[in-house]
């Protein structure tokens, strides 16, 4: 159980905000630091210039220099929502600007693993590249850049990934990321990094005059911002004011119909409104089924449904995600299990957990591992790597971190007090990956719980759900819950408001065999509301009567063509 905190409140924020703002949006943009019009307008008009990106010059040399000779153009991308929407991005974008030979390779994670290897630099020679591209990867592909260069191909790095201590000697590098760069967001995904090189990349055709040579039409880039949008929320980047933007014009496009058919399709398959599509949707509903393809298969399944321009092939191609992403429900279902009896096994106390968790089991997909780290964090507020069986006596991890541990940079200083242990790693402050033999297991996670000593305390290993305190009686209506639904976009690093308070229990029961559906009424009100607690039935039998101090969101809820009110419980907290 986590504890209640209610977010704190910057009153020179909020008496900087506009007064015809509704008292509670303005109390919950207050709280998230936004302190005018500036930080609430979300046009184009507000994205950061792409010339403060270290790199980017010499970038679009290579691409230009590639489109004038008519190269061949090689995107190697990687196997998550982030990987597949950069790798259509910059496939379909170099296409409508004239590349006639381009093509996107994403290695099987089974086979080759993350990023530009050797190995992968290998089946791409096949083709005869003259230009490989990599997209969310390669900051720390050293060798296969190398490998590349060696063939005589050369590489154009694209991504947002931490680098390490070296960078690969790539022909051009562009991540905010990176040494020296001074692009003022840090947060962009692989797809925002990919599109802010493409809009880079237009402006000099522009200025060329490529576009008036033989009968070229120029790319309106606002119309990509779908994929954009998708990627940036799927990959779980704080959703700074740029990427809001970023997020916020996708949306638009896709409430208003101007959508692709992959896209259009996977909100279809995923039982999604596109008119009423919030941040939210991409993270829960169209993101999954994306990733379930490079988790389970093969993530070209999920590029050639972002690409595809038939409206009834990207249908088809959707229902094959969609049974992936069931497939991966019941599979990682079955890890989860077998990892929580693994914790109860291992007899400790529940209130004296180690620092860390790392779990093992021989029988675990590698494609799983990472949610199953990120379902067990969340469990038990924990830092968590799961390994699952790699092959040749190696395992694969998956990272999933808490506030407070950036656990790349734990992984950087395991490597360094063990260079023997880690065989790789790379990755963000809250999720990383990592491979070792399995033999070093015992070794790693003695070093892990070591480092989590100096790195955390007590009080960071105590969950805490902020609030944005309570509602009144009188607020509990639909035209606050579509105000706030509409005020996004929310996401990570900008969470959807939450509020908090007392309520009486009406009635209960169970739907879905995991859901509690709920009927309550607000101390101080006289009307019951509809509430739903997700995954929840297992931990709370309510009576009739009994009193709960709720964490909650305040939704609407669409059903058979009208709007509710509904609550969506984050907690339940039983008073006595």
């Amino acid at each position: 159980m986590k504890t209640l905190l209610e977010r704190p409140i910057s009153e020179s924020a909020r008496h900087q905000l506009p007064d015809d703002i509704h008292p509670v949006l303005k109390r919950v943009y207050a709280a998230r630091n936004i302190t005018g019009k500036d930080d609430l307008d979300n046009s184009l008009t507000r994205l950061h210039s792409p010339v403060a990106l270290k790199g980017l010059s010499q970038a679009v040399d290579l691409l230009m220099a590639a489109l004038q000779k008519q190269e061949r153009i090689l995107v190697v991308g990687d196997f998550d929502a982030d990987g597949a929407t950069s790798s259509a991005l910059m496939v379909a974008v170099l296409r409508e600007m004239g590349a006639e030979s381009v093509d996107y390779l994403v290695p099987n994670r089974f086979e080759f693993g993350y990023g530009l290897t050797p190995e992968i630099v290998k089946v791409a020679s096949a083709t005869a590249p003259d230009l490989i591209i990599t997209v969310d990867n390669g900051i720390s592909s050293l060798s296969g850049v190398a490998a590349a260069r060696q063939q005589g191909i050369r590489v154009l790095v694209t991504d947002h990934h931490l680098p390490g201590s070296e960078l690969p000697r790539a022909d051009a590098i562009v991540n905010p990321n990176q040494p020296g760069d001074t692009f003022p967001s840090k947060n962009l995904a692989g797809v925002g990094v990919a599109f802010y090189l493409l809009m880079a990349l237009r402006g000099r055709l522009r200025e060329s005059g490529w576009f008036e040579r033989g009968e070229r039409k120029e790319p309106n880039l606002a119309e990509f911002l779908d994929l954009v949008a998708l990627g940036t929320v799927a990959d779980l980047v704080p959703l700074d004011h740029n990427n809001r933007v970023l997020v916020q014009q996708g949306l638009q496009r896709i409430r208003a119909g101007r959508c692709r058919p992959g896209i259009r399709a996977l909100l279809e398959v995923a039982g999604r409104n596109a008119s009423r599509l919030v941040a939210a949707d991409f993270g829960f509903a169209v993101g999954p089924r994306l990733n379930a393809a490079g988790r389970l298969d093969d993530m070209s399944l999920g590029i050639d449904c972002l690409l595809s321009a038939n409206p009834a092939q990207a249908r088809q191609l959707a229902e094959q995600l969609d049974a992936l992403n069931r497939e991966r429900r019941e599979i990682e279902a079955d890890m989860k299990t077998q990892a929580l009896e693994h914790v109860k096994q291992l007899h400790f106390d529940a209130d004296h957990l180690p620092m860390g968790l790392c779990l093992y089991n021989a029988d675990w997909h590698q494609g799983v591992i990472g949610i199953l780290a990120a379902r067990i964090k969340e469990r038990f507020h924990r830092p968590v790597i799961a390994f699952a069986p790699a092959g040749s006596g190696e395992i694969k991890g998956s990272a999933r971190s808490i506030p407070g541990l950036h656990i790349r940079d734990t992984l950087d200083a395991i490597a360094a007090r063990h260079p023997e242990v880690l065989q790789k790693f790379g990755g963000h402050a809250m999720a990383a990956g990592l491979s070792l033999a399995e033999s070093q297991l015992p070794v790693f996670e003695a070093a892990f719980q070591a480092e989590l000593k100096e790195r955390l305390d007590e009080q960071a290993l105590t969950g805490v759900l902020e609030s944005d305190g309570a509602l009144d009686a009188g607020e509990f209506n639909l035209e606050l819950a579509e105000l706030l639904r509409s005020a996004g976009p929310w996401g990570q690093g900008f969470p959807e408001p939450l509020f908090d308070g007392c309520f009486t229990v009406v009635n209960q029961r169970v739907v879905g065999e995991h859901h509690l559906k709920l009927s309550v009424r607000p101390d101080g009100g006289r009307q019951a509301l509809d509430a739903i607690a997700f995954n929840q039935a297992a931990e709370h039998q309510l009576a009739k009567g009994q009193r709960v101090r709720l964490a909650y969101r305040l939704d609407s809820n669409e059903y058979r063509g009208s709007l509710g009110l509904q609550l969506m419980v984050e907690m339940i907290y039983i008073l006595k």
